[in-house]
């Protein structure tokens, strides 16, 4: 049986949490766990790339620092999620930069993975 919807909306917000952290910080391992194993992201470029060129990406490091999200919507849809949210971050340059994501989430028999994410920024 699954958990009421606000535990699961808990588990979700934490898993975006760490999401961002785990950007900013090249964790790997994290994303390992959490990424569905048909797992595809959207570049700011507009690069599809999947599931191991995006922990080949994570594994470099990310050029901007200081990745703090905003206005997380977290949209929960029965075995299903999607969260939008806005990020403020640091360039390389030290300007401020600003993007949006929509990450989609799946509730599986091992537990939440992402599915797929997209990422753009201003």
């Amino acid at each position: 049986m699954a958990a009421p919807a606000a535990q699961q909306l808990e588990t979700l917000g934490d898993l975006n949490r760490n999401y961002i952290r785990s950007v900013e910080e090249a964790d790997v391992r994290w994303f390992d766990a959490h990424l569905a194993d048909d797992f595809h992201n959207t570049n700011p470029d507009g690069t599809l790339i999947d599931r191991a060129a995006f922990l080949a990406q994570i594994g470099r490091g990310s050029a901007v620092k200081n990745i703090r999200e905003h206005d997380v919507k977290i949209r929960l849809l029965g075995d299903f999620a999607i969260i939008h949210a806005r990020t403020t971050y640091t360039k390389p340059d030290g300007s401020t930069g600003g993007g949006r994501y929509t990450d989609d989430w799946q509730r599986r028999p091992e537990g939440w993975r992402c599915v797929s994410a997209h990422v753009s920024r201003f």
